[in-house]
């Protein structure tokens, strides 16, 4: 008796509608009906059902189709040939777009949701990315880590120019302390301590005194971060890690 034309549509995820248009088009009558005049349909009609879909998915108009699947001149191994050209292209089109967007998300992720002009803008010769794989290899395991890609994320040009005044002047006024003869242990030098690691709570994450110790550790023992601070005047980085240090330690009860 063949499959009814709702065992049909489940078969192929398209609807008994659909079905029913096809038929009606003459684009897939079913070989048989029943004496009440139901629809059946046989392996015959399947197959063709497939030939139909692949097609439809590939773009084609029905009544291409139905040139197609009824040429009589048309080798049916040719239909298949076509098809996986097309597919085969439309598989790298999907590629390419995946790959595009997987950038963007990694973007995303990295924090840094900004445009190539307002990345200059604000960052200038100095690339907000250069320690971002290290970044994510040291530390992408942690809550604060991903607390950082949360916050930044969000931010805007106007954002991150406002964190890079922030640290512009916490560097005059830091290097001023140093010229003034402070010791990294006095009263004015763990008040900088404490706003640095204030401005990392306030744009990054929470950090607590031992995390801002170990930070203060990395400053000096990693070449490329006790240039950074360096850069702002010879010694600092050394001078901001006794500060931290004794930051945290008049902060314990």
């Amino acid at each position: 008796m063949g499959y009814t034309v709702g065992q049909v549509a489940g078969f192929a995820g398209v609807t008994v509608r659909t079905l029913h248009h096809y038929d009606e088009i003459g684009l897939l009558v079913p070989s048989e009906r029943t004496h009440a005049g139901h629809r059946r349909y046989g392996d015959a009609d399947l197959d063709r059902l497939q030939q139909i879909l692949f097609h439809r998915e590939l773009g084609f108009p029905l009544d291409e189709v139905a040139t197609l699947l009824d040429d009589p001149e048309v080798d049916p191994r040719d239909h298949l040939r076509r098809q996986h050209e097309v597919l085969t292209a439309r598989i790298e089109k999907l590629q390419q777009m995946a790959a595009a967007v997987e950038h963007a998300m990694e973007a995303r992720r990295m924090g840094i949701n900004l445009t190539p002009e307002e990345r200059f803008e604000v960052f200038g010769d100095k690339d907000p990315e250069q320690y971002a794989e290290e970044a994510e290899q040291r530390w992408g395991g942690t809550e604060a880590y991903a607390e950082s890609q949360r916050r930044t994320a969000s931010y805007t040009k106007e954002d991150f120019k406002r964190m890079q005044a922030e640290v512009a002047d916490w560097g005059e006024r830091y290097d001023a302390l140093m010229t003034a003869g402070e010791q990294p242990t006095g009263e004015a030098a763990m008040n900088m301590a404490e706003e640095h690691r204030q401005h990392i709570c306030t744009w990054f994450y929470d950090c607590p005194y031992e995390m801002h110790q170990g930070l203060g550790e990395m400053y000096v023992s990693d070449d490329r971060f006790k240039a950074f601070y360096d850069a702002t005047r010879p010694g600092l980085a050394e001078h901001l890690r006794e500060a931290i240090t004794a930051n945290a330690a008049r902060r314990r009860p």
